[in-house]
């Protein structure tokens, strides 16, 4: 609808959705900055209120409008999701897993949500209506967190940069980071070629579009279970190492074409997909102490990020010179060695 409305190419089109997530990457790496000026509840807050701006702005124009409007929601999103983290740590440091598997549960099954309601809400109000109907949420959050702002809320020193280490020079930290790419890869290299996978291997466009649903209703418990046994360990080694394996058994399903090894090897995926995203900002956390946490968190998702990007255009430059599938199959492969190699060096019990 956008496409057509305001003239876009396929190319321009592609781009917007690849911009938040540029976004993401390139403003991972300035969030804790802005938690350490304005103390990381105020930050959030201040993110927040630019997701509200932008989401206004990318509906009241043209193409130029909507991409501004875009990229900034890109940045409000980031500020709230960076800092998030630290500030579980610091606020609730008794309760990381369960929060941690409240807040990574919360934001999958919202996406879902928003995935489902935004075209049939687009039928009824247009496009810009269906954007701009999710503004109702930005306001509820911004109220419920202008109470915390206040300074009798604020227990403690509010987590900023303050004796948070040079976390680019950390070994542990570059794992850390490689390990929330890796994971964000795969998720998202799945999301873009996974359908067109399954109806190579038989599937209707419909049923290929369900059982990604599914999959994403699977990984919603493995997002919630991963955080809370995760933390009842000193290390997370064999959690993560045994993830690995699981995606890989998963991964190599896909070969098959028989409908009942390819739905218990997408449900083993489904559920990886979900645990990985949770563990992986557990584990940020976990490896962390003090001002390094808001560090890390920025560093990891900027890299996160960044490779998520790069997954699904390999892959689509791969099938183009192969004209092949089992070339997402084996880069899954690789990924999912990788994630597991990676998870017996972060899930040690050390800090950055």
């Amino acid at each position: 609808m956008i496409r057509e409305d305001l003239s876009l190419s396929n190319g321009l089109a592609g781009f917007l959705t690849t911009l938040p997530l540029i976004a993401f990457a390139t403003f991972s790496l300035f969030a804790s900055g802005i938690g350490a000026r304005l103390g990381n509840v105020r930050a959030i807050l201040l993110g927040l209120i630019l997701l509200g701006i932008g989401t206004v702005i990318r509906v009241q124009g043209g193409s130029f409008l909507l991409f501004a409007g875009t990229a900034l929601t890109g940045v409000g999103i980031v500020i709230c999701n960076v800092l998030i983290i630290p500030l579980i740590k610091l606020k609730l440091p008794n309760k990381i897993g369960i929060m941690t598997s409240v807040y990574t549960t919360g934001m999958s099954g919202f996406a879902a949500v928003g995935t489902g309601l935004s075209v049939p809400i687009a039928m009824e109000l247009g496009w810009r209506g269906s954007l701009l109907s999710w503004i109702g949420l930005i306001v509820i959050a911004i109220l419920l967190w202008i109470p915390q702002v206040k300074t009798k809320k604020v227990k403690g020193a509010d987590e900023g940069l303050s004796g948070g280490k040079n976390v680019w020079k950390s070994r542990l930290a570059w794992e850390v980071s490689l390990f929330m790419g890796i994971q964000s890869t795969m998720f998202y290299t799945l999301i873009a070629w996974l359908p067109d996978l399954l109806i190579y291997r038989g599937f209707t466009a419909g049923s290929a579009g369900l059982v990604m649903s599914l999959m994403q209703v699977v990984g919603l418990v493995g997002s919630f279970l991963a955080p809370l046994v995760a933390v009842k360990y000193a290390s997370q080694v064999r959690i993560a190492v045994g993830m690995g394996l699981i995606y890989f058994v998963g991964y190599t399903t896909l070969f098959s074409s028989n409908e009942l090894i390819l739905y218990t090897g997408l449900t083993l995926i489904g559920f990886c997909l979900g645990a990985s995203i949770s563990l992986a900002y557990t584990l940020i956390g976990l490896r962390t102490e003090g001002g390094t946490t808001a560090r890390l968190s920025g560093m990891a998702q900027s890299a996160g990020y960044y490779l998520a990007a790069l997954g699904p255009v390999m892959v689509g430059i791969l099938f183009d010179w192969n004209k092949n599938w089992n070339i997402l199959i084996i880069m899954m492969i690789i990924c999912a060695l990788s994630f597991a190699y990676l998870g017996s060096r972060v899930g040690r019990n050390v800090k950055v």
